[in-house]
């Protein structure tokens, strides 16, 4: 099973194979708080996850999501730029000290604000481009590890 790496401080996603070759690699945006896993922090949280269900299969690119559900596309539906966009895969930490992400709601996601990917503006969550998503979606099947590193 593929494995995706987070380097926060690279603000770079890379989904591995098993042999560890990049199969896929985009830039992201992680927290513009910084990183950690306290609620309402708005901090992305760092360690090992799972991805523990996926949103927005054959969803337009840019079908926007309130909790989860597609109300519409950009930028009709959108309140601003920090819309849900494309496609959602829920992250389920493995550790202690991360083990509150599902209920904090951190995906990884698409974004409207894609001029900004490669810099932390997210309010935690892992924003790639509405395309990035997409892809990683299609080649990222539920139970792939995650791990973000700063």
């Amino acid at each position: 099973m593929p494995l995706i790496h987070i380097n926060v401080t690279a603000q770079r996603l890379e989904l591995r194979g098993d042999d560890g070759a990049v199969l896929f690699a985009a830039p992201c945006s992680t927290g513009a708080a910084g990183t950690g896993s306290e609620e309402g922090s708005g901090r992305t949280p760092l360690g090992r996850f799972c991805i523990c269900s996926k949103h927005g299969e054959n969803a337009p690119l840019h079908t926007v999501f309130r909790a989860r559900i597609p109300v519409g596309t950009w930028p009709a539906a959108a309140l601003g730029e920090d819309a849900i966009l494309s496609r959602i895969l829920c992250l389920h930490g493995l550790e202690p000290h991360n083990a509150n992400t599902r209920a904090r709601f951190i995906y990884i996601h698409g974004t409207a604000d894609t001029a900004r990917l490669g810099t932390p503006v997210s309010h935690g969550c892992i924003r790639l481009s509405p395309q990035d998503a997409a892809t990683l979606f299609d080649l990222a099947p539920i139970g792939t590890q995650v791990i973000i590193r700063a």
